[in-house]
Order: C-alpha cells, then structure tokens, then sequence
C-alpha cells in the first residue's frame, strides 16, 4: 500500500492580515475573497474568529479618515402650515366614507378604527 504523507498549508501573517482587511470592507462577501486567494471559506471563517478581540491575532485597523460633505442650505420660503386634522377615506363597494378627526384626538381615532375593523 502506498501511503503519502500530505501536509497542510500554512499562510503567513501578511497574507491573512490582507484576507481580513478585505472581509471587513462593507458588502464584502467573505467566500469571493476566500475564491480570489484560493482559500476555502471555512478557513476564513475561522481566521475572522480567531483575530476576535481578546485573541491576539487581530490585524490593525486602517486609521479613519474625515469626508467633508457639502451641506445644502434649507429652503427658504414658508413652511406649509401642519395639517389639524387626521384625514381617513373608507371605501366598501359603492359605498364610501370620509372622516376628518382632530389630531389632538389621536388616541380616540385609533380606537374607534380598531373596533371599525375587527
């Protein structure tokens, strides 16, 4: 019978640091980074455990940096005046009914539309 003796790959440290910052990215799909180094993705998986805080294995993050993103000024012209009144349209066939409730009565509308639909 003829035996092999088949050993495992070892990464280095840069190659799993790079593997990791790319999985942090927003969007990144943990098994195309895995694909695109020729890794399996359970492998990645684990590397993402391991580097967890607390587990000494964590590559430096990339330092933040400040986006200036211009601001547009408000409008300037009168604000629309706040509708008083909740407005409810039911319509059942050829029958249809409008109501206009106070906004102050909020609480009362809601009840009296939860007992209208049960």
């Amino acid at each position: 019978m003829d035996s092999k003796t088949v050993s495992r790959r070892r990464h280095g440290a840069d190659l799993k640091a790079q593997v990791l910052r790319e999985c942090e990215r927003p969007g990144a799909s943990v098994a195309a980074i895995a694909l695109a180094h020729g890794l399996n993705a359970n492998l990645v998986h684990k590397w993402r455990r391991q580097a967890r805080p607390g587990s000494g294995l964590a590559c430096a993050p990339e330092p933040a940096h400040f986006i200036a993103l211009p601001l547009t000024p408000a409008p300037a012209g009168p604000t629309p005046p706040a509708q008083s009144d909740i407005r409810i349209e039911l319509r059942r066939a050829a029958l249809a009914v409008n109501v206009a409730w106070p906004v102050a009565a909020a609480g009362e509308c809601g009840a009296w539309l939860r007992e209208l639909l049960q």
